[in-house]
């Protein structure tokens, strides 16, 4: 078990290295850009208030933080967490001038921050990625403040036949996307296995809630594309 955990770290590390440089251009060729549709309507749902704390996990480039504080018109104290090297310095680059963002190198598993502290967690499109997600969402339960909200944005599955035949068709063509934008296939065949094998709505929202978090619920994103989690603590 220790070992696979290690493995898929490692893999994990090496996927995001090679791709780090052209990430967004690659989110939004492959979304037609309607990745930045989903996280609006993800910013929307979690409604911040100009006073609010967020942790934000896998922050990647750095859009939701970026989008959560400038909902909150750049009042917001937040704490980006992300554990690749290359992704954190493109985020923490990205977002220099928001005085209101630390940034910190760390695995979603082991957040060096204190206990009952933040009012929102999010981690869009990067839970899929965690060694252990069981551990991930008990890190979420411990940092956020008793009425905190845990929120959570990541592929998931099509409830619609036709749609879901279109969108398997599609998603064998992404990694020569990949291979002609980045400059290879590989880190865009592990996305499209890694979703194949990710949980559904319904058993993300158990695990959620066997977790410790209540009033756990979802919303679907474009037939369920994406999907919304969003729990609370008590």
């Amino acid at each position: 078990m220790k070992n696979t955990i290690q493995d898929k770290a490692k893999l994990v590390n090496s996927v995001f290295s090679e791709v780090y440089n052209k990430y967004d251009l690659m989110n939004d060729v492959m979304s037609l850009g309607i990745h930045r549709i989903w996280k609006d309507k993800f910013i929307d749902w979690m409604n911040p208030t100009h006073n609010s704390s967020l942790i934000d996990v896998a922050s990647g480039t750095g859009d939701i933080a970026k989008l959560f504080s400038l909902r909150g018109k750049n009042s917001p104290i937040i704490t980006c967490i992300e554990p690749n090297e290359g992704m954190f310095n493109k985020g923490k680059k990205n977002l220099i001038n928001f005085k209101n963002i630390k940034w910190i190198k760390s695995k979603a598993e082991n957040l060096p921050v204190e206990d009952n502290i933040y009012d929102y967690y999010s981690i869009s499109y990067g839970i899929r990625n965690v060694s252990d997600i069981n551990k991930t969402l008990r890190e979420a339960y411990r940092v956020l403040k008793p009425g905190g909200r845990f929120m959570c944005l990541e592929f998931s599955k099509i409830d619609n036949e036709l749609l879901n035949f279109l969108y398997k068709n599609y998603s064998k063509f992404i990694p020569f996307l990949g291979k002609y934008i980045v400059g290879s296939s590989k880190p865009y065949e592990y996305l499209i296995n890694s979703i194949d094998a990710f949980y559904d709505q319904e058993q993300l929202l158990e695990l959620i809630a066997k977790n410790g978090f209540i009033n756990v619920e979802f919303r679907n994103l474009s037939n369920g594309i994406s999907a919304i989690h969003s729990g609370w603590k008590i």
